[in-house]
Order: C-alpha cells, then structure tokens, then sequence
C-alpha cells in the first residue's frame, strides 16, 4: 500500500496567524483531515500528526516525513496588507512539479493567484523564509492562502472540500493511485 505524510501546521499550543477567532493552527488541521479523509477513500494509507482537533509539534511532524512517499503540511500566509493574497509552497527542487500542481489546484478553486514566477514554488530561502525544518526533512509546506485577507478567507471556508479533494487527487496521482475521488 501507498502512503504519504499529512500534516498540519503549527500545533495544539501555537495557533500561528489569527483572523479574528479564526487561527491557522485550525484551518490547517482541518486541511489535514479532509485531504486525509479523501486520500483513504482511494485506499492510500495516511501518516499523519495527530487525529479529530490534535494537531501535535513541528519536532513530531518532522519525525514523519521519512514515511510516505511524499509530506505535505498545510499552513496559511499572513501579511499587514488584507489584500495580500494567493498560494505557494516551499519544498526542496525535487518536488517542484507537484508544489506547482497543488497550487495550480488551489488556485483554480479558489480563484486566487498562484504566487511567484515559478508556478508557486518557492526554494526553502526564498524571501522572507529560512531555516524551515519541514522542508529540510523533505516535506513540503502549502501556503493555502492569505489568511489575513478577508476575501480568501471566505472563499476558503466556502469551498474548503472542494479544495481538499482536489488536493487528494493531485496527491494520489504523484504517488501513481488512480485520480478523481
């Protein structure tokens, strides 16, 4: 059997950006399930860092990279600007080609623009990012969205099956499972 490696961003004790009572911590444990819920369905087994609303450390979520055939960790972005907005991922160059088709399934979904002139894939020390343990441990983060932008967010929240199972679908067909859930 198949597996890969889902995980949520921050953890039970660090929330990571905060739109009002909504945090990160929990949009990208709700990521994690979905995809995870989706990914099962075509029998893909789901390594992943904790169950229902536990969301365990950054440490943890390392220790599981090494156990799929691919790692991905759900976060959002966060700027001063609300109309920042789009999605990337940072991921080593060997996986660039799905960071762009995550983001590439993100987008047009959502509706928001893929970041960067690479399709969304952006080196771990791109910008204003370094030193990202995940991605040296060969995981690869998705910046889902802006979750400091207003519209974004609603559009998430609106369509955030939608973007999960497309996600699932993209994921299974990197790991060679037939697509469409």
């Amino acid at each position: 059997m198949t597996t890969v490696v889902i995980t949520a961003g921050h953890s039970n004790t660090d929330p990571g950006a905060v739109n009002g009572n909504i945090t990160e911590a929990e949009i990208a444990t709700d990521m994690r399930n979905m995809v995870t819920l989706y990914l099962e369905r075509k029998d893909i087994d789901v390594v992943t860092d904790g169950n229902g609303s536990d969301n365990q450390t950054l440490r943890n979520a390392i220790k599981l990279i090494k156990q799929g055939k691919v790692a991905i960790e759900f976060h959002c972005n966060a700027f001063h600007l609300p109309t920042s907005g789009g999605v990337e991922a940072l991921a080593q160059p060997k996986d660039k080609v799905i960071c762009q088709k995550l983001c590439e399934a993100v987008s047009d979904i959502m509706g928001i623009p893929v970041r960067g002139p690479a399709g969304g894939f952006k080196a771990e020390n791109s910008g204003q990012h370094s030193r990202l343990g995940y991605v040296r441990g060969g995981g690869i983060i998705l910046e889902l969205f802006f979750i400091s932008n207003p519209l974004e967010l609603a559009t998430y929240q609106a369509k955030k099956w939608l973007i999960a199972r497309e996600l699932a679908d993209v994921i299974a067909e990197h790991v060679g499972i037939g697509c469409k859930a």
